[in-house]
């Protein structure tokens, strides 16, 4: 983990070892020790904090682009380009046990199910599309067509305003696969942010679909959609 305030590392040294049976291999203060320890070590992913001297988290995280990275950080306005990185998740301080908890369970789904973009359904973004792959089919999809991920148990639905597909696949392996715009709001959807019409009373309105937030994704929604509030 790597913070240089250290009350804000003790926290989080406190909710990793009560919670987790994660190994912490270092704690960091500065961001240039940061980097000169994960040149000679590797790890699973980096606890980063964002406002450092000397050396920012996101100018650290440019340095080491394959790394991935849970941001630590109190401030809202750097959630989108934090998924310009191979973010997990985006925590902001201060972290409660209820949110570092939500947290442990999408890491440690991303570490205990890693798959492939063929075998998630859903090629790697290219141009602003992608395809997708339904049954023996593989379609071509614009990623502005798309309003929504719907997940159905062992389904998921890609919803656009003009059709609906099926794919044979979990919805949290979907996600892996995605950045912004498109933002993880509860169990069973992900959204476009670009097409959404409106937020209200903890529900989102794309078109005549109201699709519910969880608590348990709203201040990760929250921030990105911080970034567009005036």
């Amino acid at each position: 983990m790597v913070d240089d305030e250290p009350n804000a590392v003790n926290l989080l040294e406190i909710l990793v070892k009560q919670n987790t049976g994660w190994q912490l291999q270092a704690k960091c203060y500065d961001a240039l020790e940061a980097m000169a320890f994960l040149k000679k070590h590797t790890v699973d992913f980096v606890f980063l904090d964002i406002n450092m001297p000397r050396l920012s988290g996101m100018e650290l995280a440019t340095l080491l682009p394959d790394t991935r990275i849970v941001f630590t950080t109190a401030y809202t306005e750097y959630a989108a380009d934090s998924y310009n990185f191979k973010t997990i998740d985006y925590l902001l301080k201060p972290i409660t046990l209820k949110r570092f908890l939500a947290a442990q369970q999408k890491i440690e789904a991303y570490f205990s199910a890693p798959v492939t973009s063929a075998e998630a359904g859903i090629t790697a973004a290219q141009d602003g599309y992608f395809f997708v792959k339904s049954g023996k089919v593989l379609r071509r999809m614009l990623l502005d067509d798309i309003l929504y991920f719907e997940g159905e148990k062992e389904y998921v639905r890609l919803v656009t305003a003009g059709e609906q597909i099926l794919m044979n696949r979990r919805l949290k392996e979907v996600e892996e696969q995605l950045a912004i715009p498109f933002v993880r709001v509860h169990n069973s959807y992900i959204v476009n942010i670009k097409q959404l019409n409106r937020i209200q009373d903890n529900h989102i309105f794309i078109g005549s679909k109201q699709i519910p937030i969880s608590e348990k994704y709203r201040d990760q929604f929250m921030a990105v959609i911080q970034e567009k509030l005036f």
